[in-house]
């Protein structure tokens, strides 16, 4: 595994013989993000804690750049980036039982129903989450498609592993601790879309 000298948290180049857990030399828990987008989050929850190691995937490569440029060595140490897509093949790239949380913002919504088959969240993808997560790690989701929204919630409905910690799977307030409001997020706020939220905990 090869990191670029001048952004050590930046991925260039995968061993597909080592698992992405592997990427730090230390035994703190391992959170994920799915879809940085312009690195918000992955720039400023990571820093509230510095005890948890934390990975960010994006394929833009413009949203990585725009990731970067929030980034910087002393303050991101717990941080890592990696340029890839990810989906039900999510399950090659780590250990099981590895990850200890999931943070999935706005995922692309695929509205139209011949594209359905194109959105992140199908049987095949919980099940590899369910083979790379630590029993008890939560799946923080958030998305302003309420059709989509719908969706995810029968598709965890379904599946024996998991299970909804919210009194109703979909919230329109989140009051999590340290919840980063993405530039997205603010966008869609700004145009009268309130987001849909949703926790999850692997059993």
């Amino acid at each position: 595994m090869k990191v670029i000298s001048d952004r050590d948290f930046f991925v260039r180049d995968l061993d597909d013989d080592m698992p992405l857990n592997k990427l730090f030399d230390d035994s703190k828990d391992l959170y994920i993000e799915i879809g940085s987008g312009k690195g918000e989050f992955i720039s400023q929850y990571p820093q509230k804690h510095l005890e948890h190691n934390f990975i960010g995937f994006e394929l833009s490569e413009k949203r990585i750049i725009n990731c970067l440029k929030k980034l910087n060595p002393e303050n991101n140490p717990n941080v890592r980036l990696v340029r890839l897509a990810i989906d039900e093949k999510i399950a090659l790239l780590f250990d099981e039982g590895s990850i200890s949380g999931v943070f999935i913002q706005h995922p692309d919504p695929w509205p139209k129903r011949r594209h359905h088959r194109r959105r992140l969240f199908q049987a095949a993808f919980l099940d590899s989450l369910a083979k790379i997560l630590k029993p008890k790690a939560k799946i923080q989701i958030a998305t302003d498609h309420k059709d989509y929204a719908l969706w995810i919630v029968d598709k965890f409905s379904n599946h024996k592993e998991f299970v909804s910690l919210q009194e109703s799977p979909i919230q329109s307030d989140y009051n999590l601790e340290d919840h980063v409001v993405t530039w997205f997020e603010q966008e869609q706020r700004r145009q009268g879309f309130e987001p849909n939220f949703m926790l999850y905990e692997r059993i």
